[in-house]
C-alpha cells in the first residue's frame, strides 16, 4: 500500500510540474545584434529548419519581448496597435505545450499540454495540404486578434487588427534576422482546431504565425 501511495505521489508531482507556467528571464535588451538597417537588408524567409536545435528560455524571452513586450512603461509595447488597445495576443506552440505570453509578467502561461505544432501545418479545410516544415521549428508564435479588447467587431476593426498583427510579425522577422535565427511569416493554420484547443470565441481570431528556429545548413 505504501508503495502505491509513493507511486501516486510521484505521478501527481510529475503532472503538476508539467502543468507549470514558465517565468522567463528578463529580456536581454543590451545583447549584440545586427542593426535595423542590416536586418532590413538581409531579411529573408526560411522554410528549412534544423530540428535538432532548440531555443533557451532566454531566447524565448527575448523573442516574445521583441514581438510585443513591454517597453518604456507598463502601458506601451514594442509593437504599435490601433489606439494602443494591445489587442494582439501572442501564443507560443512548442513540443511541450502551448503557452500565452503575458507581457507584463514576462512569462508564458500554459494553455494546453503536448505538441500541437501540426495545427500550423494545414488550414484544416484541405487534409492533403500540409506544410510540415513548421514542426521542425522549436517554436511557432501565433498572433490572435482579440476584437473584444479592440472594442469593435466591424470590418474596420478586423482590418486594424490585421494591421496590428502584421506589426507584431514584422517585429519578429527583424529581430530574428538581427540575432541569427530564422523565420517565415505565414497565414496557414487550422483556425477551427486552434479555437477549440485554446477555447477562443468568435471574436478572437487566429490570424498569422511565425515559426522560429535555426536555419538548416
Amino acid at each position: 500500500m505504501k508503495k502505491n501511495f509513493s507511486t501516486l505521489a510521484l505521478v501527481l508531482c510529475a503532472t503538476a510540474a508539467s502543468a507549470q507556467d514558465i517565468t522567463l528571464p528578463a529580456p536581454n535588451t543590451s545583447q549584440q545584434s545586427a542593426s535595423v538597417v542590416e536586418a532590413l537588408k538581409t531579411r529573408h524567409s526560411v522554410r528549412d529548419f534544423d530540428s535538432s536545435k532548440t531555443l533557451s528560455d532566454q531566447q524565448l524571452s527575448d523573442l516574445c519581448w521583441a514581438a510585443c513586450g513591454m517597453t518604456r512603461d507598463d502601458n506601451h509595447r514594442t509593437s504599435p496597435t490601433a489606439m494602443n488597445r494591445q489587442e494582439i495576443r501572442l501564443f507560443a506552440f512548442t513540443k511541450e505545450g502551448v503557452y500565452e505570453y503575458d507581457a507584463k509578467a514576462n512569462s508564458l502561461i500554459k494553455k494546453a499540454e503536448g505538441d500541437h505544432r501540426m495545427l500550423m501545418a494545414s488550414n484544416g479545410a484541405n487534409a492533403s495540404f500540409k506544410q510540415e516544415f513548421v514542426v521542425d521549428a522549436p517554436v511557432t508564435l501565433l498572433m490572435v486578434i482579440d476584437l473584444d479588447i479592440l472594442g469593435g467587431k466591424d470590418e474596420k476593426s478586423v482590418m486594424m487588427g490585421c494591421v496590428d498583427a502584421g506589426n507584431v510579425s514584422e517585429n519578429i522577422n527583424l529581430y530574428v534576422q538581427s540575432v541569427g535565427l530564422a523565420t517565415v511569416p505565414r497565414a496557414t493554420h487550422d483556425t477551427d482546431s486552434i479555437r477549440k484547443l485554446l477555447k477562443l470565441s468568435d471574436a478572437q481570431i487566429p490570424i498569422m504565425n511565425n515559426p522560429v528556429g535555426y536555419e538548416k545548413k
